[in-house]
């Protein structure tokens, strides 16, 4: 694969991947986060990336399940836009510190992520109880979260029982920390350990000098999505190729 030169131009309807690849384009298919909206995908599947190139891919708004790295290329939208964190300039909201400390008692290992029959049982109540869905098996939950093609790491919440709380698999790199996905007990709501996983891990990459925490995509007028606008300062993938700062006009 060799490297495409940068283009300072807007894109339409989607920034060329940071490589020369051979990309499969899904057919048109209900969108998941606008309602009344068609979706289009490109992709690739690969076994392996090294890590920085993988985070050339997430700056042409790309991003990963299992082993398949792919982009948004809807005709017409141009809504999902790659949110990334300043980890070094991050600070807590009011309600973000209440979380924090509702969660103080809460331990966190990071690790080399590995498949359990634990882990499974708590993504089961997680789709079950969360996202009203029953149909995962062991061999999907290894494909969509223990397969990776990037170097990965798994952060585990428990309580002072023992008690798993939480899973969070993260991609990273030396500039980068991704949250792959986050799944978690919904008995444990009142912790919000959601939004306390999505700040240690935060905390956590600016301690290991990680300058970005890459929270995937954010889509305006998606209220699941909406919460990922309180973490702060953050920056927005424009249509050009350019990390811009929201509050900026015009980006």
């Amino acid at each position: 694969m060799n490297p495409i030169p940068l283009q300072i131009l807007s894109h339409y309807p989607a920034i060329p991947p940071p490589l020369q690849a051979q990309l499969w384009e899904s057919p048109p298919h209900d969108c998941a986060y606008l309602p009344g909206r068609m979706a289009t995908m490109r992709a690739l599947l690969t076994r392996r990336l090294p890590a920085e190139t993988y985070r050339a891919f997430m700056d042409a708004n790309f991003r990963r399940s299992g082993n398949i790295i792919y982009q948004p290329i809807c005709a017409g939208c141009r809504e999902c836009r790659s949110l990334r964190v300043l980890t070094h300039a991050f600070r807590m909201s009011k309600s973000q510190r209440r979380v924090w400390r509702k969660n103080q008692n809460v331990s966190v290992t990071v690790g080399k992520p590995e498949p359990s029959d634990e882990k499974f049982q708590l993504y089961l109540h997680y789709l079950r109880d969360w996202h009203q869905r029953d149909e995962s098996g062991g061999e999907e939950f290894v494909d969509f979260l223990y397969s990776s093609p990037v170097d990965s790491l798994e952060f585990e919440y428990r309580n002072p029982s023992g008690q798993l709380l939480a899973v969070g698999v993260c991609d990273v790199s030396e500039n980068s920390l991704s949250s792959v996905y986050f799944y978690f007990d919904p008995r444990e709501r009142n912790r919000s350990v959601g939004t306390f996983g999505a700040i240690w891990e935060i905390v956590w990459a600016a301690q290991q000098n990680i300058a970005y925490y890459y929270l995937g995509y954010f889509v305006r007028g998606c209220g699941s999505m909406s919460y990922k606008a309180s973490f702060g300062p953050h920056e927005l993938l424009c249509g050009d190729g350019i990390w811009r700062d929201p509050e900026v006009p015009g980006t």
